[in-house]
């Protein structure tokens, strides 16, 4: 095991990174160059600290790895870090998409060049905070600052309705994480600490449960989104900038999933049982509902917007169903959507780069003038239906087999959704890649060049080993969900005796 805090060097050095761009002299030009070199390579250097960590993890232990503790506020508020099998893989997740989005900005952001580098490095820091904290304070501190870096990256360099685009976003999610703040400070009184690990062992009355399960899940519900509070994330999508898409549907919607199993399962036992038929309808609402808009769509960006929330549908039914292959096909539907979706966006930018727009009827006919960029599109399509050999499939096949075993009906219905996004997504890739070069504009069109392959390619073997061998994921999480799965079931046993 490691002897030196690597879980904080983590999660800071890319805010050194950022301290670093900001000290650069000069004109903004240099400026501009050397902050982009000086992203890369902290966000590169995070992501070797994090193979690093994750080559020392064991997969086959439940408790805290890599723990750090120091004293912080005093009265039971202290600096708590650590990972299980459930929060590991979300940091390579993290830490992996972050140098693809600093090198698909290389070109396409002009402008501030230093402030986006540095907004970029500064949410890193959170959003890896996010999945080390251990201290519920701690966690909700790095979950909410979250949203700032987020807001001004849309707000800045996003499309033409970006000012509406970003409050929107930073409301809704805000108004959400009010009510967590209030059931933290109700829990620090009752419990004394702010100890995640003390919090799962304290029993709350059922009563206490009901309202602090609420309180949670109105947070995490608006950030994962669920229906009928995912009306921010089309707008976020469509007006952020690529990196900016990518990061939001590749990381911060799994913080609301992530959020459940941390929190709604361990802490809330009784009432999570008690509201899992009522998670169950808004899940297949979300699945149904949001395939069918997304159908609709003639905005790319909004389209694999909608198909994000339907996805996320499968994740909140497969949590809820607490089984083995639920809570697993949950957690590595989350992973995959991650790639798989950050890359559908990587696509849509590569497009966008050379026509400035993302309206689907302006296009046709592309894999004519662009092969290399048709059969990744492809892939990934294939993928976000669920084909089998991909990714996709193995996550929502999980979540359909955990849920099938406990409520037959919404499995059955979740399933319609798998349909229904192989005709929005089949739909969108048509209407691209086939028929004939109408636009003019698309007859100079060029194809990928080396540093978007160099970006997409990560994702592409992701997506393919992964598809075939899900294994190293699903070994890595088993024995945190099954301790986790353990504790849930066993409270509500006792209960019952």
């Amino acid at each position: 095991m490691l002897d030196w805090p690597i879980l904080s060097t983590i999660t800071y050095l890319p805010l050194l990174g950022a301290l670093f761009i900001l000290l650069i002299p000069g004109e903004d030009e240099t400026v501009g160059k050397n902050a982009r070199a000086v992203a890369l390579w902290t966000t590169v250097a995070t992501l070797i600290l994090s193979i690093v960590m994750l080559f020392e993890f064991d997969g086959s232990r439940t408790d805290l790895q890599f723990l750090e503790q120091a004293s912080w506020l005093g009265g039971g508020i202290d600096y708590v870090m650590g990972v299980d099998g459930i929060s590991v893989l979300f940091i390579i997740l993290t830490t992996s998409l972050m140098p693809l989005c600093i090198l698909a900005s290389w070109e396409s952001i002009k402008t501030r060049i230093r402030e986006y580098m540095v907004a970029f490095l500064v949410l890193e820091t959170l959003m890896i905070g996010v999945f080390c904290a251990q201290d519920l304070l701690l966690f909700y501190l790095f979950f909410e600052a979250g949203l700032i870096p987020m807001f001004l990256i849309i707000g800045i360099w996003g499309g033409a309705r970006r000012v509406y685009a970003s409050f929107k976003f930073f409301l809704y999610t805000l108004l959400g994480s009010v009510l967590m703040l209030l059931a933290l400070i109700y829990m620090y009184w009752q419990v004394g600490t702010t100890n995640m690990t003390a919090l799962a062992n304290f029993q709350f009355s059922s009563t206490e449960q009901i309202w602090l399960w609420l309180a949670f899940f109105a947070s995490f519900a608006v950030k994962m989104p669920m229906w009928p509070v995912h009306t921010w994330l089309p707008d976020a999508h469509v007006e952020a900038p690529t990196a900016g898409s990518v990061i939001l549907a590749g990381v911060l919607l799994k913080m609301g999933g992530y959020g459940f199993l941390r929190f709604s399962l361990p802490m809330f036992p009784l009432a999570t049982d008690m509201f899992t038929e009522f998670v169950f309808a808004l899940s297949v609402i979300a699945i149904i509902y949001t395939s069918l808009v997304a159908l609709a769509q003639e905005d790319m960006k909004k389209l694999i917007a909608y198909s994000s929330v339907a996805h996320m549908g499968f994740v909140t039914m497969g949590i809820f169903a607490a089984t083995q292959q639920g809570v697993q096909g949950a957690i590595f539907q989350m992973l995959s959507h991650g790639w798989i979706s950050g890359a559908l966006f990587l696509c849509v930018g590569v497009i966008y780069d050379r026509m400035h727009t993302r309206e689907i009827a302006a296009y046709g006919g592309l894999a004519n003038r662009m092969p290399i960029y048709a059969a990744v599109f492809m892939l990934f399509t294939m993928a976000n239906v669920g084909l089998p050999g991909t990714s996709g499939f193995v996550g929502e096949f999980l979540t359909i087999i955990g849920t099938f075993q406990v409520n037959t009906w919404t499995a059955l219905l979740a399933t319609t959704g798998v349909v229904l996004s192989a005709c929005y997504a089949l739909t969108l890739y048509r209407k691209i890649s086939f028929g004939e070069l109408e636009n003019e504009a698309l007859q100079s069109i060029t194809d990928m060049n080396s540093r978007e392959i160099a970006v997409i390619a990560a994702p592409v073997a992701a997506t393919i080993i992964f598809g075939v061998w899900p294994a190293p994921i699903l070994d890595l999480i088993s024995a945190s969900v099954e301790l986790l799965l353990t504790n849930y079931h066993d409270a509500l046993t006792g209960v019952g005796n």
